[in-house]
């Protein structure tokens, strides 16, 4: 199937039901009868061209605006009562999915995050006091081995830790995620920022000598400390990009398109973020060698990974309503 052939064809159709959809607003008793008639036969085409277009050309921008499309005629045409939020089955399905359904976010928030940590690596390698002297003075304990990784703290001490790291960790994401809103560039900003802190901390400590303390400090709940903050941040660039491209929407309709699935994604960051803080004060302080901290790290970074990759996919059949089984069906920006 040529994309550019069938797109061509069907867009007349398309904006048709585009048009009933926006005159509805929400309430299908605003149409005449004979434009609820013609709202269900188009919805229904609809469904058969978003099936075809999944088949062959499951990336295009075309079958995401088209699956939009569907996604908010659906209510008009069946007028299902509003699915309740599930906690649940939120962090065991939904979430997983939304985080999966745009990879190029997530490819980009780790790029952004871990290339500006590569450059921070390099600056404190080759300037390491020059480098080091951007650290913030709450950071400055990471960089005194001599204070092992439990830095003097006593259990106590430790339990106020967990909870300043959790509180730390959790205003992190929800930064990388609010700033989006400035066309991207916030998030990239946060991003950077956290990135380059974290090369330059990890960069001094193997040019003196301490990488193993270094892996000790920061394996066994980094993995999944940073895979958080990516998830988080590929929520804000989800918001900055239907800003910066929302396609044949306004701005505004492409925003408040978007901004569900990216607030479901920060907020589904959260739970595991507690755990990462937990870890990092009763784990990674616990002055264990390196070997055990990076196993720790890998299996609970591990799972989290696995569960995005396992969780995260779609079924294949369509059932007659157009959507993949158990998916989640609010709209999305192109």
């Amino acid at each position: 199937m040529k994309i550019g052939t069938f797109t061509s064809e069907r867009q007349t159709d398309w904006d048709h039901l585009e048009s009933l959809v926006g005159r509805a607003r929400g309430r299908p008793e605003r149409l005449s009868s004979d434009e609820i008639l013609t709202l269900g036969r188009l919805y229904r085409a609809a469904i058969a061209d978003l099936s075809r277009l999944r088949a062959a050309h499951p990336s295009h921008p075309s079958t995401q605006a088209v699956a939009s499309l569907v996604a908010r005629a659906r209510p008009l045409v069946y007028r299902s009562a509003p699915r309740r939020f599930r906690p649940i089955r939120f962090m065991t399905t939904d979430f997983w999915r939304i985080c999966a359904e745009r990879p190029v976010f997530l490819g980009l928030a780790a790029a952004f995050l871990f290339g500006s940590a590569a450059l921070g690596w390099i600056w404190a390698s080759v300037d390491s006091p020059a480098a080091v002297g951007m650290v913030p003075a709450e950071f400055a304990g990471a960089l005194d081995p001599a204070g092992g990784t439990d830095m003097g703290a006593d259990l106590s001490m430790q339990t106020e830790f967990s909870a300043f790291l959790i509180t730390h960790n959790v205003t992190v994401a929800i930064l990388a995620f609010a700033v989006g809103m400035f066309f991207g560039i916030g998030t990239v900003a946060v991003l950077v920022q956290n990135g380059i802190l974290l090369g330059v901390i990890g960069g001094a400590l193997v040019a003196g000598g301490d990488g193993a303390f270094f892996v000790e400090l920061v394996a066994a709940h980094g993995v999944l400390e940073l895979s958080c903050i990516v998830i988080a941040a590929a929520a804000g660039l989800r918001l900055g990009w239907a800003l910066v491209h929302p396609g044949t929407k306004t701005r505004r309709e492409s925003l408040v398109a978007e901004a569900r699935p990216a607030v479901l994604m920060a907020i589904g960051t959260a739970p595991w973020l507690v755990v990462a803080g937990i870890i990092e004060a009763f784990v990674s302080r616990r002055g264990l060698a390196a070997l055990p901290m990076t196993i720790v790290g890998l299996i609970v970074g591990g799972l989290f990974w696995f569960l995005m990759w396992a969780r995260g996919r779609r079924p294949r059949e369509l059932p007659s309503d157009g959507h993949p089984s158990g998916a989640v069906t609010q709209p999305h920006a192109v």
